[in-house]
């Protein structure tokens, strides 16, 4: 079953540790997000292989957006 990892508030991507076909397991680093000059670790959900990313370095982001896809 595909998991989205959310983006946990507003802010911009500063780096992305994964891509597609990447395998990942729960709570490895997928990105990091910077808000108000305070970076934050965004982690995977669950295990399983990414098979989607959906943002790239640079992109600003709200709250609950869909950063990448986790399929299980």
């Amino acid at each position: 079953m595909a998991e989205d990892v959310l983006a946990p508030l507003a802010g911009k991507v500063l780096s992305i540790a994964v891509s597609v076909g990447d395998t990942v397991e729960e709570d490895d680093e997928v990105l990091v997000l910077e808000a108000m000059k305070m970076e934050t670790v965004v982690y995977a959900p669950g295990d399983g292989e990414v098979t989607a990313v959906a943002v790239k370095v640079g992109d600003q982001v709200e709250e609950d957006d869909v950063l990448a896809t986790i399929g299980g």
